[in-house]
């Protein structure tokens, strides 16, 4: 229930990001952003690591290979992603972009699938609901796709590989830890390309401080370790059902902060991701805990 929680919370605080990185998108370029906003997100842990090691956390101060090799993976993982979403985010509507990248919630169990390990049919019908009701909040007048559709799209199939890398490694190398390196790398990827192909301006940044301000504290230095913190726990497709419910905080933030109301359509995809929600977590629940219990978790 902890982990669940921690990543309903996830969910929201992502959903409402939609906002703030469009209006980011209209202040300073893509790349710019993002590298900003990690390296925020990053600079946000470095008192918490700073805490653990005082406190004479079992982990070691020096990094294994094995540790340094996961934590460049999940990081260059992260960048493409995040890539991808701020790219899109260019050429279409942020309905699309958040339909598109919630089909993680199907690639997530099928990536799965590839290296043998079975998904409950729970969370194949809790994806399901959750895809349906992410295409009722989204999708209003017709789906064309365009290119900045499609790297939204390519954007999906690396979420989902994200998702099952922090599922993997989230343990292994500690919740805080691997989630300051994979924002520290995601961050200097950013800053590298933007240096070299966007113009970086003080009067740009000024426009953009309040997006800023809220994708790198909040969407990334909160959220994506509460992702890494919860996923040690988490099976990771019941725990993308929970993270697609940010399709339902965009709405949400849409028609709070944006004046967008919500029609009876939106309103029946919303429940439909609750459902798909509740379907994951009550059904699915008992034979994740026992593969928990088998694996000495």
């Amino acid at each position: 229930m902890k982990a669940d929680l921690l990543l309903l919370l996830t969910a929201a605080i992502w959903g409402f990001a939609f906002v703030a990185q469009r209006m980011g998108n209209a202040a300073m370029g893509p790349f710019t952003f993002n590298a900003i906003r990690f390296t925020l997100g990053a600079a946000v842990l470095i008192p918490f690591i700073i805490w653990q090691r005082k406190r004479g956390s079992s982990q070691k101060a020096k990094l294994p290979k094995r540790h340094i090799l996961a934590i460049l993976l999940t990081g260059v993982v992260l960048f493409v992603g995040a890539s991808c979403q701020q790219v899109g985010l260019l050429g279409t509507t942020a309905g699309k972009a958040g339909f598109i990248t919630g089909l993680y919630v199907i690639l997530v169990p099928l990536l799965a699938l590839l290296w043998g390990k079975r998904t409950h049919p729970a969370h194949w019908i809790g994806a399901a609901f959750a895809v349906a009701g992410l295409y009722l909040l989204s999708v209003k007048q017709g789906f064309v796709i365009s290119v900045y559709d499609l790297i939204v799209l390519a954007g999906a199939f690396v979420w989902a590989g994200h998702v099952h890398l922090v599922a993997r490694y989230a343990g292994e190398v500690g919740a805080v830890r691997l989630a300051a390196f994979q924002f520290a790398i995601c961050g200097l990827l950013s800053g590298g390309v933007a240096v070299t192909f966007e113009t970086v301006t003080v009067a740009n940044l000024v426009d953009g401080i309040w997006p800023l301000l809220y994708g790198g504290l909040l969407s990334v230095g909160l959220a994506y370790t509460l992702q890494v913190v919860a996923q040690r726990t988490a099976d990771p497709s019941h725990a993308v059902v929970i993270l697609s419910l940010e399709g339902a905080f965009a709405a949400l933030g849409g028609w709070l902060i944006l004046g967008e109301g919500l029609s009876y359509r939106d309103l029946a995809g919303c429940a439909l991701m609750l459902g798909g929600m509740l379907v994951s977590q009550v059904f699915g629940k008992e034979k994740g805990a026992q593969k928990r219990n088998q694996s000495g978790g």
